[in-house]
């Protein structure tokens, strides 16, 4: 499913959300749910653009840890098959 606002988009709409009057004139403005807005709201209120890049940045890094180690753990795993085997 392809994003319609990057993060750094959210942030920028979610600061402009609190110079305005009022929240509804946003969710107009761009075209989207009350129910979109407050999870944008819960998941990015009060941070900045360079955040959220830092956030994007160690998902990422997680992300390809975490696929290390489950590669890894398959090795391990084959190895210890094969030294318990009796030849």
């Amino acid at each position: 499913m392809k994003k319609r606002f990057s993060e750094e988009q959210i942030v920028k709409i979610l600061q402009e959300a609190q110079i305005a009057d009022t929240q509804r004139e946003i969710i107009r403005k761009y075209n989207i749910s009350e129910q979109t807005f407050y999870k944008w709201k819960r998941t990015y209120g009060g941070m900045s653009v360079s955040e959220v890049k830092r956030l994007k940045e160690l998902e990422k890094e997680n992300a390809k840890l975490k696929k290390l180690l489950a590669e890894q753990m398959l090795v391990n795993e084959a190895l210890k098959e094969i030294t318990e085997k009796k030849w």
